[in-house]
């Protein structure tokens, strides 16, 4: 199960008032070098929760807020085989986000408050999501590369230390294997169609390119954390070497199909085996992570709009809650 949402009695207090046992804290990460999961009842450190529910928030954010740029070509999808292919993979990806909230709730943190942090723009979500889908070609290319930035990086931390998360992310890695066959499937036909097609496809790719560069974050000299929290595992790859396996594993699969890339300087150095480019625009990541992207304002609204929808279902159902009475046998 994913749910539960139960803190320790010790472990209800606010991270910063915690003071770490040492002793505690030598047997948590003992615990974590020999391999073992980290469950909601046991011991952890402040920081370790705090992080935690930081990337497991953010992550079901990303995953509820990126199902609106594709969402908007339900209706407009090209053909009934399309629509229903897109209405299922966006479905999956609220139902991802659901899992995540749950997740994230054992940790001690509600769902309510993950919600509210997200409408009022306190807690954050990945950049990429702050983009137009201008063309069924976007489409095609969030559901190809977007999607496969995101399994590299969920591939590696389902291998991570706290295992509700874990547990939530081998399910949505399954689903989302499919998501990238289903996004390749139209990236290949539009990329090898009419000409008009072909100049969608590589239009969208190029106006994509620098949000797809930015979505595994700066490079790890510029992150303050990295360091320990690849140690507690609630990280397992660097910024940089998922970039560079993202890079490895589809630049030639884009160069494969005569498309070409906005970056003259892409190349693979064969003496180090990495991946050369052109430094990503660093500010437009911080001012779209920031709140002031082409859609950051746009894609809130609707989740806000969206709560507000619902509030008469929730405050139903607490009712129907607070009223039912457990029939007798």
């Amino acid at each position: 199960m994913y749910g539960g949402g139960y803190i320790h009695d010790d472990q209800k207090k606010k991270p910063e008032m915690q003071a770490e046992d040492p002793v505690l804290l030598a047997e948590f990460e003992a615990r974590i070098a020999r391999g073992e999961k980290i469950e909601p009842r046991d011991w952890m450190p402040a920081d370790y929760r705090r992080q935690l529910i930081r990337m497991i928030e953010q992550h079901a954010h990303s995953e509820i807020i990126g199902a609106l740029p594709e969402g908007t070509w339900i209706t407009r999808a090209p053909g009934f085989r399309r629509k229903l292919a897109l209405m299922a993979k966006v479905q999956d990806e609220v139902g991802h986000a659901q899992l995540l909230y749950s997740a994230a709730e054992t940790l001690g943190k509600s769902r309510e408050d993950m919600i509210n942090d997200l409408i009022n723009g306190k807690s954050k979500y990945s950049n990429v999501f702050n983009y137009p889908a201008k063309t069924w070609a976007d489409v095609a290319v969030i559901g190809f590369l977007i999607d496969a930035a995101a399994i590299v990086n969920q591939v590696a931390n389902s291998k991570g230390s706290y295992g509700p998360y874990c547990r939530a992310l081998e399910r949505i890695c399954y689903e989302e294997s499919f998501h990238l066959k289903q996004g390749h499937s139209v990236f290949v036909y539009l990329a090898t169609g009419t000409p008009t097609q072909r100049a969608m496809v590589q239009d969208a790719l190029n106006r994509w390119w620098q949000p797809i560069m930015h979505f595994f974050g700066p490079s790890d000299k510029m992150s303050q954390h990295t360091e320990t929290l690849m140690r507690w595992k609630v990280k397992m790859a660097s910024n940089d070497d998922m970039r560079q396996q993202f890079l490895s594993m589809y630049v030639p699969k884009i160069w494969e199909i005569g498309l070409t890339l906005p970056d003259p300087n892409l190349k693979k150095n064969p003496e180090t085996n990495q991946w050369e480019f052109t430094e990503p625009d660093w500010n437009e990541f911080y001012e779209v992570i920031k709140g002031n992207g082409p859609c950051n304002a746009e894609r809130l609204a609707v989740r806000r709009a969206s709560e507000e929808r619902g509030a008469w279902v929730r405050a139903a159902l607490k009712r129907a809650d607070q009223h039912y009475v457990t029939p007798l046998a």
